[in-house]
């Protein structure tokens, strides 16, 4: 199994260190994470791929800080975390702006240290950035399901976090609105280069978008393997390669994929 950093990456953005997890309820004990090692490179794309339930959005909310593991460690730039830290933004499923504020002024919301000049040419490069212009002051209510998610992640950008973690944020979209997501997301990642890590049970949708995909068991999650996306960007999703590393993932959770 492949637990270090990929090759191309300078240094180490997050370190992993034998991370448990375990949920009490009602006097019963639920191992969910066991014994995770991760390393992930600064700017890295990571997909963390595995079935529903089995832990990874777990594992994601302990390198936000919201969560403390069990047993184990986790270090972003070197620091143990702690606690969460504005460095690092995470990105829902469920809609995370706020529905009285318009475009603008959700993109502006973490930017009252800045003065308004710095303000406001933040806000304009990410609504650009996201493909919102003309929408300035429009409300959470007027656009579609892809323009809030597009609007969520400017407002996690424009703050200048070193890292993005991202649980499911495509999941509540149709096909067609979510392969368009993707194909934003990539664009808006090779611009920033910021650190990703992305949670999903698609397996298209994390061959496509990664660097690395890292295979995680059913629960107790474990680590079954980490599977570097060795093509470059744009992906042709029919390409022998693509197909092959797909096809492969699929074949690790013990799944034959038929068309």
């Amino acid at each position: 199994m492949e637990s270090s950093v990929a090759a191309s990456a300078t240094r180490i953005a997050v370190q992993v260190e034998d991370v448990g997890m375990i949920f009490t309820r009602d006097g019963k004990q639920t191992l969910v994470l066991d014994n995770i090692n991760l390393e992930v490179g600064e700017g890295e794309f990571v997909c963390l791929l595995g079935p529903s339930g089995c832990g990874k959005s777990t594992l994601l909310n302990i390198m936000a800080g919201f969560l403390s593991p069990t047993s184990g460690t986790v270090r972003v730039g070197g620091e143990v975390v702690q606690g969460p830290d504005p460095r690092r933004i995470v990105v829902f499923q469920e809609r995370g702006v706020f529905p009285w504020l318009t475009v603008e002024e959700n993109i502006g919301f973490g930017l009252a240290a800045l003065d308004r000049k710095e303000r406001q040419h933040r806000i304009n490069h990410y609504v650009g950035m996201v493909g919102l212009k003309g929408f300035e002051n429009s409300y959470p209510s007027d656009l579609s399901g892809g323009m809030k998610q597009r609007l969520e992640v400017a407002r996690a950008l424009a703050v200048n976090p070193d890292m993005l973690l991202l649980d499911e944020p495509f999941g509540a979209l149709d096909s067609i609105t979510r392969l368009t997501m993707r194909r934003e997301l990539l664009r808006i990642w090779e611009a920033e280069r910021k650190t990703i890590l992305f949670v999903t049970h698609d397996i298209d949708e994390a061959v496509q978008l990664a660097d690395r995909v890292v295979v995680m068991s059913a629960r107790p999650a474990t680590i079954q393997q980490i599977v570097t996306i060795d093509i470059p960007h744009p992906r042709d999703l029919s390409s022998p390669r693509y197909l092959e590393l797909r096809d492969g993932i699929f074949q690790q959770i013990g799944l034959a994929h038929h068309v």
